[in-house]
């Protein structure tokens, strides 16, 4: 495996053996189950599904239940699939830890980034609004011009317009990771990662 499911704890600052303070994001990462093997003859499709943090039995449907106690495990709260290669195809039930990865090691987070409602165009695409002078005196955060009259005589889609801000799909690829707790299943990665404090995130090399 070379992506685990985890949970984003917060940022610190560590400092390295020659003393620079670096700014890190702690994400938990795992331990996290093979919970079900896909297959090309089934399913027609190669990939593995991984389960995260346990749940209780209580919130679990009966149809849920069937398909972990199939895969010899307890509930789990997150279920996430991930695309394997033929020569590395784990038994259901293994669990993986942050030992997957070492210091040094690049990654990619994959994350949902915090909710900021709704936003109008300075603040959510950067946009620089008005003049603050020559007579203008209620247009300092408007958009301004969002097409032309005779010809297209529409608004073009993809225009930069006011709206819902955030809590979406966020990247940062190639994050270097400086230090793992194997311990605690910690990984402490240099910057910062897309999310709030307990977010999911995906955490692949």
């Amino acid at each position: 495996m070379n992506s685990l499911i985890g949970k984003k704890i917060g940022m610190t600052r560590i400092f390295s053996d020659d003393g620079r303070s670096l700014s890190v994001t702690i994400v938990q990462a795992g331990p996290c189950v093979v919970t079900q093997v896909k297959s090309e003859k089934i399913d027609g499709y190669l990939a593995v599904q991984l389960g995260f943090e346990d749940k209780l039995e209580k919130k679990t449907t009966k149809p849920e239940m069937g398909h972990f106690k199939k895969a010899g495990t307890t509930p789990k709260r997150h279920l996430m699939e991930f695309p394997i290669r033929k020569s590395r195809i784990p038994t259901t039930g293994k669990e993986f830890t942050a030992a997957i990865f070492k210091e040094g090691d690049r990654v990619t987070v994959r994350g949902t980034s915090k909710g900021k409602g709704f936003a109008g165009v300075v603040k959510r695409h950067g946009f620089s609004g008005g003049p603050k002078t020559h007579g203008q005196s209620d247009q300092l955060r408007a958009p301004g011009s969002i097409g032309q009259g005779s010809d297209p005589s529409r608004v073009w889609p993809g225009m930069k317009m006011p709206g819902q801000m955030g809590n979406k799909t966020a990247v940062i690829n190639n994050l270097e990771i400086v230090k793992v707790d194997k311990e605690n299943g910690y990984l402490f990665i240099k910057g910062a990662v897309p999310g709030a404090p307990n977010g999911i995130v995906v955490i692949t090399k």
